[in-house]
């Protein structure tokens, strides 16, 4: 039997991309999965993709920027599976392109409310009934900006970097307790969020593309893979790992 049978995970930014990549990944391994998303229509998608696939879950609208919902998904979660395992706290957004003083005040709450604060809110909330379940794993999406920096791009990377301590803290401090906490650090992913942004500017993604050593950016199932492994008893001596899969990008 599969070690993810019947574990149950919570994962954020499930409705398209690398969410909803990771959520089929641990669906076909036997995880029931909470989905969890702001886009209810891609959400229900992605559930409805799940049970295709014979796995089981559930799709919980939500703000990750908002701690009473990501409450009451958990709760949800609680109500429909009975425990907690696994916690993937990959919701994110990006930004326009602009010098930072350029930059207005509603951008920087966006981005960093939920890149940032929807990840400690995931972890506050799904760790201690990790724990409870006897232990399990936490896998943070950060990004190749999180140990590095790009111009014009200025909060995404503060947010990134921000990311990455919360994870080494959090491994720091749930490691006696029987959960690992990692963080999974991607280049450029063909996701929506990415298409939406190219279909302003038409080089960008051969741009983008370029600026990886490998010659293309990652398939979304790519960034799953590795969430997947974090997640396993196979990575059992990970803590506080930033787990880099960028097809080269940092390593220029």
């Amino acid at each position: 039997m599969s070690e993810f049978a019947n574990k149950v995970a919570v994962i954020t930014g499930a409705a398209t991309g690398v969410g909803r990549a990771t959520a089929l990944a641990l669906a076909e391994r036997g995880v029931q999965v909470a989905l969890a998303d702001i886009n209810v229509e891609e959400g229900h998608k992605t559930l409805a993709m799940v049970e295709e696939t014979g796995g089981g879950g559930i799709f919980v609208a939500t703000d990750v920027r908002r701690e009473d919902q990501v409450q009451a998904m958990v709760r949800q979660t609680l109500k429909e599976f009975g425990a907690l395992h696994y916690g993937v706290n990959n919701a994110g957004v990006t930004q326009q392109a602009a010098p930072l003083t350029r930059q207005s005040e509603a951008v920087f709450h966006e981005v960093m409310d939920t890149n940032v604060k929807g990840v400690w809110l995931g972890m506050k909330h799904t760790l201690p009934h990790i724990v409870a379940a006897g232990g399990g794993a936490v896998v943070n999406t950060a990004s190749g900006f999180s140990t590095t920096a790009a111009a014009g791009v200025a909060f995404y990377v503060a947010s990134k970097h921000a990311v990455l301590g919360l994870t080494r803290s959090a491994a720091l401090e749930f490691i006696d307790q029987g959960v690992r906490v990692n963080a999974v650090l991607p280049g450029g992913i063909d996701t929506p969020m990415v298409q939406r942004f190219s279909a302003l500017n038409p080089d960008l993604m051969d741009q983008t593309a370029a600026a990886h050593p490998i010659g293309r950016i990652a398939r979304p199932e790519e960034i799953a893979n590795a969430i997947v492994w974090l997640l396993s008893d196979a990575a059992s001596f990970a803590v506080g790992s930033p787990l880099v899969i960028d097809g080269g990008y940092t390593t220029r």
